[in-house]
């Protein structure tokens, strides 16, 4: 059994990892935690049995303390990442750490070259590469049941109340305090596209806007719903209406009580009651991504925020035929050129990102189990990252990025702040 600390007890880590690890006693128990929310840490604690004295405010507190535990999830806010990391792996920790990685390209090459030189296992909880739907798509294009792949069409469909809930009212709303949209959200494709193909890209480019969830969407509303606006009847993002019809992963971030008059309560002055063209989110609504990789493969993928499904739909095109997924089917589709249609079946899977997040529990625990090496998985997370950066750069600047110069750039100016000791 792999003991593990957990760094912030949010929907991540206390709704998803912990709760595989309740279900899964025989295979992974936490017996720390830290939060700076003192009812979701204590909370926590009392589910996992937790001792006070090893409850902390503060994840660095527990940094300071010799290793004590196998393992360490860290599942805080994008900006506390790469301190918190490096200091786990340094200590002898293994690592199972929340997308995105960081925030800097270059702190990603830190964390990357940091788990290679203590030779620690660090799992990035890119979930959807170790969920049925696209290990059986891996699996087909492998057996080249459409031959050689020769363009892909990707897209993630966010979902508009998904849109409105984590990326408008939400902790990742905002670039300067979180990270830009296609990092934030879209890391996690830019990792299953690398997945899919196994090579490097060549060249990157991106468009994208804020289009809708901006002030000039909508004149004559108040700064917070309930504040008397005059559009509660009808508008789609009435926080009251959203809320107290939600799923728990929405209400958890609102109040840690999920009782009806306890979310009103919060709505009335919190993040999550702010109108939806009044809010102080900046991060892009709707944004295309084109990638050359080096076998010539061409990539477009699209993330907007104007769906109903939350899903990933994939249309792969190979030399011999088409390939037809939606992550959301049973089924994925295939038509070799002059044959009959004909689908394999995805496995049903419990958990949440079509059963990826289990399998990026078990991925883990069995690599700290069987001492499996992770090197590859972590060069393919790290290239995700580096493509999403990239992706970025090229729509703030309107530039086709060269992803090779792009990538030594970071990798020249990370060996620079490391000789001069930064």
């Amino acid at each position: 059994m792999i003991r593990a600390i957990l760094f912030g007890a949010g929907n991540r880590g206390l709704g998803t990892y912990g709760m595989y690890a309740l279900k899964h006693p025989e295979e992974i128990k936490f017996i720390a935690v830290a939060d700076p929310d003192q009812e979701r840490r204590e909370a926590f604690s009392k589910m996992h049995e937790i001792e006070e004295e090893f409850q902390f405010e503060n994840a660095l507190d527990i940094l300071k303390l010799p290793k004590f535990a196998d393992a360490v999830f860290v599942c805080t806010q994008d900006r506390q990442h790469t301190d918190q990391v490096i200091k786990a792996l340094r200590l002898g920790y293994h690592v199972f750490l929340e997308k995105p990685m960081a925030i800097k390209p270059s702190d990603i090459l830190r964390i990357q070259k940091q788990a290679i030189l203590y030779k620690r296992k660090l799992v990035v909880a890119h979930v959807l590469r170790y969920s049925p739907f696209f290990n059986t798509l891996k699996r087909v294009l492998d057996e080249k049941h459409v031959g050689d792949i020769i363009t892909i069409d990707h897209i993630e469909n966010v979902g508009y109340y998904h849109q409105a809930h984590s990326y408008v009212r939400g902790n990742w709303k905002n670039s300067d305090t979180a990270s830009p949209m296609i990092l934030a959200k879209s890391c996690h494709d830019m990792d299953i596209l690398s997945y899919l193909l196994d090579q490097k890209p060549t060249h990157v480019s991106s468009f994208g806007e804020l289009s809708y969830f901006r002030k000039e969407s909508m004149d004559g509303v108040p700064n917070y719903c309930m504040d008397g606006c005059p559009h509660q009847q009808t508008c789609l993002y009435y926080a009251p209406k959203v809320y107290l019809n939600a799923a728990d992963w929405m209400k958890f971030p609102v109040s840690n009580d999920l009782s009806d008059d306890a979310i009103l309560e919060k709505l009335k002055k919190g993040p999550y009651g702010r109108c939806v063209y009044r809010s102080d989110n900046n991060v892009v609504d709707h944004q295309t991504v084109m990638i050359r990789f080096e076998s010539g493969v061409t990539v477009n993928f699209m993330m907007t925020a104007f769906t109903n499904e939350i899903t990933r739909t994939l249309h792969i095109m190979g030399t011999q035929g088409e390939i037809w997924g939606n992550m959301n089917d049973p089924m994925i589709k295939i038509k070799p050129f002059g044959k009959e249609v004909f689908y394999v079946d995805v496995a049903v899977q419990d958990g949440g990102h079509g059963g990826g997040d289990n399998g990026v529990m078990k991925r883990f625990i069995n690599a700290l189990k069987y001492d499996w090496d992770m090197s590859h998985d972590l060069e393919i997370a790290v290239q995700g990252h580096l493509l999403a950066f990239a992706a970025e750069q090229s729509r703030l600047t309107l530039q086709t990025i060269d992803y090779q110069a792009f990538n030594e750039d970071i990798r020249h100016g990370t060996k620079k702040r490391e000789k001069s000791g930064e």
